[in-house]
């Protein structure tokens, strides 16, 4: 799906949201919405996984810092299964 490639490398923000009694919820935009189309998904998972390590440094708060530990577990297992 690599049809541009950017001069810049993809950036990702990570945010935590969510309600106290429902949990923590990690989401992610684009910085850059130009060639956002045309990003392999492996790029994507990685850029993921570099803004939740920049997140969790920047976190104190103890249900945030789980929910950005699951997280970043979860994009190292996706990226080690993909081929």
């Amino acid at each position: 799906m690599n049809i541009a490639e950017s001069e810049q490398p993809i950036k990702i923000i990570a945010k935590t949201c969510g309600c106290k009694g429902k949990g923590t919820k990690i989401t992610y935009s684009f910085i850059d919405t130009y060639h956002s189309l045309c990003i392999d998904k492996k790029d994507i998972i990685s850029s993921e996984l570099e803004a939740c390590e920049i997140l969790l440094k920047h976190t104190t708060e103890k249900s945030d810092r789980q929910a950005i530990e699951s997280e970043i577990t979860e994009l190292k297992m996706v990226l080690d299964l993909m081929p």
